[in-house]
């Protein structure tokens, strides 16, 4: 049966939708930093592309576009306030990652981070069920 031809109901909602961008970008974000890692450390390559500044500005933008239409989104539908909460302390460790110099401080911020507003996604998915 196509898509299309489904009842409206059992199509997944935009912002459903928004929640699982949400949990893609900060997989890829993870994995950019793991990556990132492995390859600079073990390897030596890659260092002017994958520690480009501008790299994380974008992705700190779309994470906070997302989140934004997102949480805002389910707290208007299901009135809780958690995933809201935990999605803006992600969000500020991400931040928070940009300030400080490349390195480990950096690592550990950006993947707790993008651990929270993976988890803040998740919750708002389950909220409004």
């Amino acid at each position: 049966m196509p898509h299309d031809a489904l009842p409206p109901a059992s199509r997944p909602s935009r912002r459903r939708r928004l929640d699982y961008l949400g949990i893609g970008l900060a997989g890829l974000c993870a994995v950019h930093c793991l990556l990132t890692l492995v390859i600079v450390s073990a390897l030596g390559l890659g260092g002017h592309f994958l520690l480009e500044e501008n790299i994380h500005r974008i992705g700190l933008g779309l994470a906070l576009v997302v989140a934004a239409v997102a949480m805002g989104w389910g707290l208007v539908r299901h009135r809780r306030a958690l995933p809201f909460v935990i999605a803006l302390g992600g969000l500020a460790l991400m931040a928070a990652a940009l300030i400080v110099p490349h390195g480990t401080n950096e690592f550990v911020l950006t993947l707790l981070g993008v651990g929270l507003v993976s988890v803040a996604h998740w919750l708002n998915l389950r909220a409004a069920h």
